[in-house]
């Protein structure tokens, strides 16, 4: 009786945990259209337009325009990035492209989706994807991986006739992110994440004591984490607890009942 109570205590408490660390592994959900969506979008990394997490951004330009956006991405986070490009009634063969970098400004490669995509004569629209890897807290110095920071979109046109250059454009962006959790999780963090700052004006800061100045000051929600907590700290005091109450069952059940099976004859 008493082993039944233990292990419906332990799977009570199971439950409990999981469920927080299930929600964390759902996708963000999305920006609802409040007015404040961007309307333009950068020229270059350090005029990039900031967007947030779930956001949408819609922008006009022309054909040959460099067109950049930045958003913040955490440790443990696999961000996605979403582009459609609306083209004039007539025009040739044209192909897009969407690039993602980090806050070293180094190219991420794209784990699923069409980055380019080729839109042929007659073509109202084309769309482009990107789902960048999970976000790393930590990372050795000479890897490539995605960590915390400001990242930036840029979108642009790689290949199309001369008479199609500086034909008007509408494009819109969209980025997301999945919460992976503890299965992202690694044994170390950045001191602070990847986001530009001003040189000149931070070592001016640090001699007169202000906050430096930094060129992008959008974050997620809640603050940077930089890999501090997941989930996998849940599941493994889970595991401790269920790991003690089978070692008491066990023992409980091999000990037998603690009285001998025969009675020695009396002298």
């Amino acid at each position: 009786m008493r082993i039944t109570r233990a292990l419906g205590a332990a799977l009570l408490a199971l439950g409990l945990a999981a469920g927080p660390a299930a929600a964390d592994s759902t996708p963000s959900p999305s920006a609802s259209d409040d007015g404040k969506a961007p309307t333009r979008a950068g020229t270059s990394f350090r005029t990039a337009t900031e967007l947030e997490l779930g956001q949408r951004a819609t922008a006009s330009g022309s054909a040959g325009d460099y067109l950049y956006w930045s958003f913040p991405a955490d440790a443990e986070q696999r961000p996605t990035v979403e582009a459609t490009v609306r083209l004039p009634r007539t025009h040739g063969t044209q192909t897009w492209q969407i690039d993602v970098y980090d806050g070293l400004r180094r190219r991420q490669s794209c784990q699923y989706g069409a980055a380019t995509r080729t839109a042929g004569q007659g073509t109202s629209s084309v769309e482009l994807a990107c789902v960048l890897r999970t976000v790393r807290a930590w990372a050795e110095p000479w890897a490539n991986d995605p960590l915390p920071g400001t990242y930036y979109v840029r979108l642009t046109v790689v290949d199309l006739a001369s008479s199609d250059l500086g034909q008007p454009v509408s494009t819109e962006v969209r980025v997301g992110s999945k919460d992976i959790g503890g299965a992202a999780a690694v044994d170390g963090s950045l001191a602070k994440p990847l986001v530009p700052g001003i040189a000149a004006e931070s070592r001016a800061g640090e001699q007169d004591g202000s906050k430096p100045a930094v060129l992008s000051g959008i974050e997620p929600d809640g603050g940077w984490s930089s890999g501090w907590w997941s989930d996998r700290w849940v599941w493994t005091a889970i595991g401790g607890v269920l790991a003690a109450l089978a070692g008491i069952g066990g023992y409980a059940l091999t000990r037998g009942s603690g009285r001998p099976s025969r009675v020695p004859p009396s002298v």
